[in-house]
């Protein structure tokens, strides 16, 4: 089970605020290494098509991005990391403008049919995708195109959320994959009724 998350998060302040509102600080175990991804996460994460990441800015304000891509697109990486392949965007170059001061980030990946959550803790560089063309090969995908610059994390801590809140929310490929039967199904009873009608039979 992973404890450093919460050995990392549960600062003085939080403590204190526990202690005010719940009564008790929860107790942390005294973690000092760094939370290993297991197969459990490492199968979440290489299903996901999206993810939040949160870094700090140099004037200490918190920003926060949306990534999307194929599935699969954060891959989980030899020694405990990730990476991924940063393309042609809007050009604002936030989180990488950034990680120049402040390396750290967090990550939330959310699968919101099976509603769970996992959240990352690490510390994350950008690296020119021209100086690194075997690596750029590998987080590269079909759909995104010629990556201009790798991301990636070494991952320090994780934790997972109860399901408690999270709404189910379903993809266009996860509603199809529900419904395409369905009008399959339905194609196949107008067509056996319009032959019935056409041999003069009335249906009741």
């Amino acid at each position: 089970m992973a404890s450093h998350f919460l050995h990392l998060a549960t600062t003085p302040s939080v403590a204190a605020a526990q202690k005010h509102y719940l009564g008790r600080a929860q107790p942390v175990d005294e973690s000092s290494s760094a939370d290993q991804l297991g197969l459990e996460e490492r199968e979440f994460i290489a299903t996901r098509d999206s993810f939040y990441m949160a870094t700090v800015t140099e004037n200490d304000w918190p920003y926060v991005q949306h990534r999307g891509g194929p599935a699969g697109f954060l891959r989980v990486l030899p020694g405990n990391k990730l990476g991924f392949a940063d393309v042609r965007g809007n050009r604002q170059l936030l989180s990488t403008g950034n990680l120049m001061t402040n390396d750290r980030v967090a990550l939330f990946l959310m699968d919101y049919p099976q509603r769970s959550r996992l959240k990352i803790l690490g510390h994350a560089r950008v690296l020119e995708a021209r100086d690194e063309p075997e690596l750029a090969a590998q987080l590269a995908t079909k759909e995104t195109g010629t990556p201009e610059r790798l991301f990636l994390i070494d991952v320090v801590a994780y934790d997972w959320n109860c399901p408690k809140y999270i709404t189910p929310r379903y993809t266009r490929d996860e509603v199809q994959k529900v419904i395409v039967p369905l009008q399959t199904r339905i194609a196949e009873l107008e067509s056996a009724l319009a032959t019935l009608h056409g041999k003069g039979v009335r249906s009741s």
